[in-house]
């Protein structure tokens, strides 16, 4: 791949809205304070933990009108795009700054599954009441790119706008649709990461799953044979990429930048299986980055993982990275910090790279291995549970 820069940073989680308040929890917040549901019924769910973003308002970033039949995922998006475009120096209180165009400025973001929250209500309404009852202002959201049209609407994005759509790996993948678009000069800049929220159906389907750990048990990504399983978090993160000459060009930091990319695919070994989490894809996944990048295993001075309490799931990148590193490297554990927000579960952990390398942060979720904290170069992890993994290789600026 044409090496990128990362030249911005916006986000939203619980307790926190922006890049500084992201470097702060990467820097301090160890383990997220899971709590009991507020967003849906918690008597349901007896023991239920999560990470909702409650205190989230976006209306001090966006202000107060046209928000009313934006769903969650949208207003998540929203935010994280217009703080990562002014943390970049492209906009300054929603307006371009002098240079930069939103004829060459794109979007191209995941989310895992959309607007559960427009979906469910308009199923429900139509199901149990009648079509006729159908809030038309509502009916947009249930379209999967639709949060993403919205965020090129608001903030005047005319080039490329693409919804990534696969699973965990989605945010992770769009850094090769974003570099496509770059090398081919179809744009100057390109907003990529990704955004999830809560929603009762999600904690449905992984506690059917048995894949979530409740109150009680132990919550522990990286360390499969202590953890219950995985706890669901939210929130958005979205950071811009550039052709390091044009960033540098309109004087933009350079500090960081992604320079390798690899992606692979392991078939279930019965169509019957529901969760397919292959060590063998992971492996490829990482050597092929490794190879984009000129690098090979040595040069990688810690990992951003993609652990997320769920023993197969953590078992299957533990496996993979062994059989990758002589010995072991430190490894960030964001879901420790974020829960696993699915489609923008990579977005969480190319941001913990970005912010690790640029201020020289160490992640307050690692494993017990010393985080160098002059590193120079991160590989970040991504897993999906249908047998596909991604891996992006980052490096600081010497």
């Amino acid at each position: 791949m044409t090496p990128l820069v990362i030249t911005g940073l916006g986000a939203v989680a619980q307790g926190l809205v922006g890049r500084a308040a992201f470097e702060g929890a990467t820097r301090e917040r160890e383990v997220g304070q899971f709590r009991a549901p507020t967003l849906f019924d918690e008597s349901k769910w007896p023991g239920a933990r999560v990470l909702e973003a409650t205190d989230f308002d976006p209306a001090p970033v966006l202000g107060d009108k046209g928000l009313r039949n934006l769903d969650r995922l949208t207003r998540f998006f929203l935010v994280a795009a217009r703080n990562a475009l002014e943390d970049a120096g492209l906009k300054r209180e929603g307006k371009w700054t002098e240079g930069a165009d939103g004829r060459r400025a794109g979007v191209c973001a995941s989310t895992a599954y959309g607007s559960l929250e427009s979906m469910v209500e308009l199923h429900r309404v139509a199901l149990l009441e009648s079509p006729r009852y159908l809030n038309p202002a509502k009916f947009p959201n249930t379209v999967i790119n639709a949060a993403l049209g919205y965020v090129s609407i608001w903030e005047d994005l005319r080039a490329v706008n693409a919804t990534v759509c696969n699973g965990n790996c989605g945010a992770l993948d769009s850094v090769l649709v974003a570099e496509t678009f770059l090398s081919t000069d179809r744009a100057d800049v390109i907003v990529i990461g990704g955004a999830e929220a809560m929603h009762e159906a999600l904690y449905l389907a992984f506690e059917r799953l048995e894949a979530m750990a409740t109150e009680g048990q132990p919550f522990a990504p990286g360390d499969p044979d202590r953890s219950r399983g995985m706890r669901l978090g939210e929130g958005a993160v979205l950071l811009t990429v550039e052709r390091e000459e044009s960033a540098r060009a309109r004087g933009a930091s350079c500090n960081v930048r992604i320079t390798g990319f690899g992606t692979s695919f392991e078939p279930p070994p019965s169509e019957v299986m529901i969760i397919n989490l292959s060590a063998e894809a992971i492996e490829r996944a990482v050597r092929l980055a490794l190879a984009d990048a000129n690098l090979s295993a040595n040069d990688i001075d810690a990992v951003v993982s993609a652990s997320n309490g769920y023993a197969a799931y953590d078992r299957a990148e533990q496996s993979a990275l062994a059989k990758i590193f002589d010995a072991p490297r430190p490894r960030a554990l964001a879901k420790r910090a974020f829960g696993e927000t699915l489609g923008a579960g990579g977005a969480f952990a190319l941001g913990t790279a970005y912010v690790a390398l640029d201020k020289q942060i160490a992640p307050a979720a690692h494993d017990s291995a010393a985080w160098p904290t002059d590193a120079k170069r991160l590989l970040v992890l991504s897993t999906g549970f249908y047998g596909n993994a991604t891996a992006v290789v980052v490096e600081r600026a010497r």
